[in-house]
């Protein structure tokens, strides 16, 4: 069956709903305790910088976990906190379970490394996705794409996730699909498509590739992508039954991103994995 860029493209366009306009989320979280901590504020870019850079390493500890990785392939990169024209990405052919916070590099939009681990090299694939999306996305501020296994099975459909529980509603009109699949995205032309298809959106689904999910925060796109790989799974094995499923109803796939899609709350949702990478490792990524 083919679809649609309409049919594919599921773009968040706003909640008219207005008894949930002024709903704090984070708030709503806790029922008689106090919020959640949310994003942090540095008084300085050299500490935001290692903050950011910290739990850069830490996502890829728990990508390690989840067994994202695959060969040298996956990348997450964080927009510089002092230099808009700038982003860190991890360096090519190191397992994710390894990676640190000073193993990261520095490199211009333009493909220029100028700060980090300058001994290492970057994924050229990486380098043309993540510079298309830091370019058209300045709200973007983080990007996560590895070829996570149920997020390739899913790709090769083509189709983007139906809201078949609460939690795939995190995506809610938020996600699409790029559906012109040119091979490895060594060209600068297969990155800017990617950046195009992904829109205003905070996920894509790669046709025959993987997942691509984006935040402000590297905490907020990694949780996302965990989401998203796991929707990916939920969704195939739904699909495998006879019955009918049922879906979410416009309402409440609307009111539950609205609570839960914040980039507030989707920091707070990756905290306790993060929290426990630094319990499992003694906060060893961290150097």
């Amino acid at each position: 069956m083919q679809f649609s860029a309409a049919q594919q493209s599921y773009q968040h366009s706003g909640i008219e709903s207005n008894n949930i306009d002024n709903v704090d989320s984070m708030a709503a979280m806790a029922h008689r305790g106090k919020s959640l901590p949310g994003i942090p504020s540095f008084d300085s870019h050299s500490s935001k910088r290692q903050w950011q850079l910290e739990h850069m390493a830490g996502a890829f500890r728990v990508f390690a976990r989840n067994g994202y990785a695959e060969g040298i392939s996956g990348h997450i990169s964080v927009r510089d906190p002092e230099f808009e024209n700038r982003f860190w990405i991890n360096p090519l052919g190191v397992h994710f379970g390894m990676l640190k916070a000073s193993d990261m590099i520095c490199v211009t939009l333009n493909g220029d490394v100028v700060a980090g681990n300058m001994a290492g090299s970057i994924n050229a694939a990486g380098f043309q996705i993540h510079s298309a999306v830091h370019r058209s996305r300045k709200d973007v501020h983080a990007i996560c794409h590895t070829h996570s296994i149920h997020g390739r099975a899913w790709s090769a459909f083509g189709k983007p996730l139906e809201m078949i529980n609460q939690d795939v509603c995190y995506f809610y009109k938020a996600h699409s699909v790029y559906s012109d699949y040119g091979g490895i995205a060594n060209e600068s032309s297969e990155g800017q498509r990617i950046a195009e298809s992904l829109a205003d959106g905070k996920a894509v689904i790669l046709l025959n590739h993987g997942l691509l999910t984006v935040g402000e925060t590297v905490d907020e796109a990694a949780f996302l992508f965990c989401l998203m790989e796991r929707s990916c799974q939920v969704q195939l094995l739904a699909d495998r039954t006879e019955f009918e499923k049922k879906n979410v109803s416009e309402k409440e796939a609307a009111y539950n991103f609205k609570m839960a899609s914040t980039p507030e709350t989707l920091f707070a949702e990756f905290q306790p994995d993060y929290q426990y990478e630094e319990y499992l490792s003694g906060n060893t990524f961290k150097s």
